[in-house]
């Protein structure tokens, strides 16, 4: 009996490392960033973003095709400008982010492909000019030829539909949560149709903006690194305006646009 507790103290012992090892998951040496960094953000010089933003994601992937992803900040100057990149992916710029004062701090999170093993980092520039960045290293592969949830037909037929979901804050004065998603296949040109084995063409959501009343909280530039059916849960300042609109357009042309009464969160 006391050898078997201590045989379960051992692999406790040598469990718990191993746990805050995943739980950590920095970033590794990347060939791939080395290419893509001036691409990405010029002679910029880049800041350690330790104690500005962090970027939560799974150290195992359960989902290649629905990896989220978390961005919060947690101190510094306003971000206007965010990037989130996976080093390995096809197309490794995921989606680029423009944000308006009423946003405040970043707390943002949305699903990415992961096409395999990789870096997943977040550039982060501030109002002064500043660019601080931040990542996790994540296993997953296959994410942007995974085949898409819905068969075409069913993904034609609830194309652009719309919802927006809110989420009281925990503390009265404290910012609210909401969640914009989008029905689109956000198809990467990598998949094939199940039945005729053919490449199914590109076609994913390239710009969307969501507006309350005026002020626009946030716009993004995306690419095929964005995962199906594109959603995005985000903090903001109340403003007080009635309706929260948000407008997408997708690489064929086609415009989304809706408006919803937009919930209170004012004290």
């Amino acid at each position: 009996m006391r050898k078997h507790i201590i045989t379960l103290a051992a692999l406790a012992a040598l469990a718990s490392p191993l746990a805050a090892q995943e739980r950590a998951s920095p970033m590794q040496p990347s060939e791939s960033w080395d290419s893509l960094r001036t691409d990405i953000i010029g002679t910029a010089e880049l800041q350690d973003g330790t104690g500005i933003l962090s970027l939560d994601a799974p150290y195992r992937a359960h989902d290649a095709a629905l990896v989220p992803v978390h961005v919060v900040q947690t101190g510094g100057a306003r971000i206007v400008k965010l990037t989130l990149v996976v080093d390995e992916n096809p197309a490794p710029v995921v989606a680029e982010f423009s944000f308006g004062p009423a946003m405040g701090q970043v707390d943002l999170e949305t699903r990415v492909r992961v096409n395999e093993y990789s870096n997943i980092r977040v550039l982060a520039e501030t109002e002064d000019g500043t660019v601080y960045m931040t990542g996790r290293y994540v296993k997953a592969s296959g994410g942007c030829a995974a085949p898409a949830m819905k068969d075409s037909v069913a993904a034609q037929n609830a194309l652009g539909q719309m919802r927006l979901r809110a989420f009281a804050p925990e503390q009265p004065g404290a910012r609210g949560l909401a969640q914009v998603m989008l029905r689109h296949p956000n198809y990467s040109g990598l998949q094939r149709n199940q039945v005729t084995q053919l490449y199914i063409p590109a076609r994913f959501v390239n710009a969307l903006e969501v507006k309350q009343g005026d002020a626009t909280l946030f716009t993004m530039t995306g690419g095929i690194s964005i995962s199906e059916d594109p959603t995005f849960r985000f903090a903001y300042t109340d403003n007080g305006a009635p309706f929260i609109t948000i407008r997408a357009t997708d690489t064929d042309g086609q415009v989304f646009q809706e408006a919803f009464p937009a919930p209170s969160f004012r004290s």
